[in-house]
């Protein structure tokens, strides 16, 4: 059995009404899916589905922590994660999944794979800057990166190229 085996659902087989599931995602979850963003977390997500005539709403629930690199100092980081997301599904001649908005399963099969969708909901819900709390960076590097920084502008604070000086003499006029 897949590992993401339990992330199918099908859809045929659901009842006219609401239908709530329930998953706990922890690194194994993302280690299957070889997403190259994520590949450390612990998340729990809820996932309700209403079935109306020919139509499939899907209301997913995701709250925990993922592992991120933070952008300034390159440790990790736990990203805290509470999101809410929506997704529309259909039955229909065969699958395609391009459309943002609605979803299309193939009717011969009627199996929606849900894992996907959760895992991009979740790199979604990540903020695109990712800094440690003041004062929780890796000390060491965040000295570094500041001596670099002084060592750069000291460089550019440096006379210019005697070319771009002589050219800066001329007095142009239109």
């Amino acid at each position: 059995m897949s590992k993401l085996e339990t992330y199918q659902i099908d859809l045929k087989g659901l009842k006219e009404d609401l239908t709530v599931l329930e998953y706990d995602l922890d690194d194994d979850f993302f280690a299957a899916l070889d997403g190259a963003e994520l590949e450390h977390g612990a998340l729990h997500v809820s996932v309700s589905i209403r079935k109306t005539s020919g139509l499939f709403e899907l209301l997913f629930s995701t709250e925990g922590i993922v592992t991120v690199t933070c952008d300034l100092c390159l440790d990790d980081m736990q990203q805290p994660i509470d999101t809410e997301n929506r997704l529309l599904v259909k039955l229909g001649d065969e699958t395609d999944t391009e459309n943002d908005e609605l979803i299309t399963v193939s009717e011969d099969s009627g199996v929606l794979d849900l894992s996907w969708f959760i895992y991009e909901f979740i790199a979604l819900a990540i903020p695109i800057k990712h800094v440690h709390a003041p004062g929780k960076c890796n000390h060491a590097m965040t000295q570094k990166l500041e001596e670099l920084s002084a060592a750069r502008s000291s460089d550019e604070a440096k006379e210019m190229d005697p070319r771009w000086s002589a050219l800066a003499k001329l007095d142009i006029k239109d």
